[in-house]
């Protein structure tokens, strides 16, 4: 019996070893090296070096002088992200929409990215649409003109190869930090 069970523990080990640790280690050492950017986390940072967040993950913006990405369900922790999965006819989600909804005012109706989480419930980018729908009320707060802030959206506008186009809020908002005539009043 002993003779069955000695190959099939060798076996196991060997291929712990190969795939649980030679090759994990392998991708990760091609990636820093190709890829180092992404490998790292694709991390935004400021002037002095500060990292501001991820190009790749939303965060949370409090106040009317920023544009706001889609709500999470996970409170934007990369830990619980996920959507809710509630169903349309669930109660709850109603309930959560208009929680979400409730603290954006400017003109109707509502886009739905606005008031619905993503499947990831961390999706960095709103539509050209979405963000242009928050001008009122970012440009009544930082006393700017909506010219000067739908400039700002069609400049950080992304157009990908496929796909719609899309603005991806964190750099939307360091933007907003970066340019003086922005800046908060």
């Amino acid at each position: 019996m002993f003779d069955h069970i000695r190959p099939a523990i060798a076996t196991l080990a060997f291929m712990t070893l190969l795939v649980g640790v030679a090759y994990p280690l392998s991708v990760t050492g091609v990636a820093q090296v190709a890829f180092p950017d992404q490998a790292a986390g694709s991390l935004v940072r400021d002037d002095a070096g500060q990292v501001r967040g991820s190009r790749l993950i939303a965060q949370a913006f409090d106040g009317d002088q920023w544009f706001q990405p889609r709500p999470s369900a996970g409170d934007y922790a990369t830990v619980a992200s996920a959507a809710s999965n509630l169903a349309p006819s669930n109660p709850q989600l109603r309930e959560r929409i208009e929680q979400a909804s409730t603290g954006l005012s400017g003109q109707a109706p509502l886009p739905m990215q606005l008031a619905t989480t993503s499947g990831s419930g961390l999706d960095p980018h709103l539509s050209p649409e979405a963000a242009a729908w928050q001008v009122p009320r970012i440009a009544q707060a930082r006393g700017l003109a909506e010219a000067e802030l739908l400039r700002l959206i069609e400049a950080h506008t992304e157009r990908p190869l496929f796909g719609p186009a899309v603005v991806n809020v964190l750099a939307l908002n360091l933007a907003l930090i970066d340019n003086p005539s922005t800046s908060s009043q």
